[in-house]
């Protein structure tokens, strides 16, 4: 599985094989996303989730996502480290991956690791985001549940329910409850929720209380995360729909890109037009118009 990984988040040549080979044997996975703010606890929380798992029976597989300096490249790749109690079992695999500089709070790679593990036989797999903040929305177009972490006495309530945030989330976290402005917290998301409008019989976030450090309250989590899977097994399909098709969007911007990149122009005269742009000589979507009419002059 480790070696698996690394070809798919070098990008060799081998990983596009390697997928198209592991593919047929994969969705059978139930994949759980966690994301929310940094200094949320959301490994730990994740710790204490590997663990109410294992007690279910399940095999787990953790991809935590770490964010990558845009000044060296590096990533420290630390969130395991909150998760050695079970770096002996061998039913939890768990990797560490950096952004390598791909926003939305995941790697590119993610959910290709994610296959390799599905792949691999694991029940299930939880993706821990990388924590950037309130644009963090990837997730929800990668895992089957998406939960919100949020921490109380961070400043401005509000700034922490923006609406990507909040129409993301399948369930809420207020973790490091103990501290002041827990309650506070839960009634700001709970007004925000009254302004939406759920059909009858449409699943409704639920917000709940919870100390990663203690265990208090991760046992109810993981009972929620059970009941949202229930309850929305009739339209996993159309999620899983939803997540192939941003996938193959994905896929396909990149791979135009690269082609453009090295076989259209190449990199001196991609950095030309670059130079030109940044002069005012011309504009982006002059730019773009010129290159999509070299692509198609080429086609034809």
């Amino acid at each position: 599985m480790a070696r698996a990984i690394s070809l798919i988040e070098d990008e060799t040549p081998g990983a596009a094989a390697l997928i198209r080979d592991i593919f047929p044997h994969t969705g059978r996975t139930y994949l759980i996303g966690v994301t929310g703010p940094p200094g949320a606890g959301k490994s730990t929380l994740v710790d204490r989730l590997i663990a109410e798992s294992r007690k279910a029976g399940d095999t787990l597989g953790v991809i935590a996502v770490d964010p990558t300096s845009p000044f060296t490249g590096g990533a420290i790749l630390g969130d395991r480290v909150r998760m050695q109690a079970h770096a002996q079992d061998a039913d939890v695999f768990i990797r560490s991956m950096a952004t390598r500089g791909h926003m939305g709070g995941l790697a590119r790679a993610t959910s290709d690791a994610a296959l390799v593990l599905d792949a691999a036989g694991k029940s299930v797999v939880i993706i821990e985001t990388v924590g950037v903040g309130q644009d963090e929305v990837d997730i929800v177009r990668t895992a089957d549940v998406s939960i919100v972490v949020l921490v109380p006495g961070t400043g401005d309530d509000v700034q922490a329910l923006k609406a990507g945030i909040m129409e993301i989330a399948d369930i809420f976290v207020v973790n490091k409850s103990d501290r002041d402005g827990a309650d506070r917290m839960v009634t700001s998301i709970e007004s925000n929720l009254a302004l939406q409008i759920f059909a009858e019989g449409e699943w409704r976030p639920p917000i709940l209380k919870t100390e990663a450090t203690t265990g208090v309250g991760v046992p109810e989590l993981w009972d929620t995360i059970r009941r949202f899977r229930a309850h929305s097994e009739g339209a996993r399909e159309r999620r899983l729909r939803a997540r192939n098709e941003y996938r193959l969007r994905d896929l396909l911007t990149h791979r135009f890109m690269e082609h453009i990149e090295k076989e259209m122009l190449g990199p001196v005269e991609f950095e030309k037009l670059l130079t030109r742009i940044a002069a005012r000589e011309i504009d982006p979507y002059t730019a773009a118009s010129d290159i999509l009419s070299k692509v198609m002059a080429r086609k034809s």
